[in-house]
């Protein structure tokens, strides 16, 4: 990235950098230039294509639906029931 490509990224996003902030910016743009360009002469033409770097295993179960526990069970312990429904204190008067 250079300095003309800055600028009208700059003006595209409405932003006002300061000197010292653009030279942050490309000198990290830079650092990430040469990381790319290490990366990109690695030989990778034996290396097999893939989507995915680890095996993806799809584990299919029949889904059961399976009753715990019974209404009455769940509501022993609430202080107060009204028709099989919790009963709590009203709070918007």
């Amino acid at each position: 990235m250079d300095r003309e490509i800055l600028r009208r990224l700059e003006k595209l996003n409405q932003l006002q950098l300061t000197e010292q902030e653009k030279e942050a910016f490309l000198a990290f743009y830079a650092k990430q230039e040469n990381e790319m360009d290490v990366l990109n002469s690695i030989n990778t033409d034996e290396t097999e294509r893939m989507v995915h770097v680890m095996p993806i295993l799809t584990v299919v179960r029949e889904d059961k639906v399976i009753k715990k526990y019974s209404r009455e069970d769940l509501q022993k312990g609430a202080p107060e029931t009204t028709e099989g429904y919790w009963q709590v204190p009203r709070l918007v008067e």
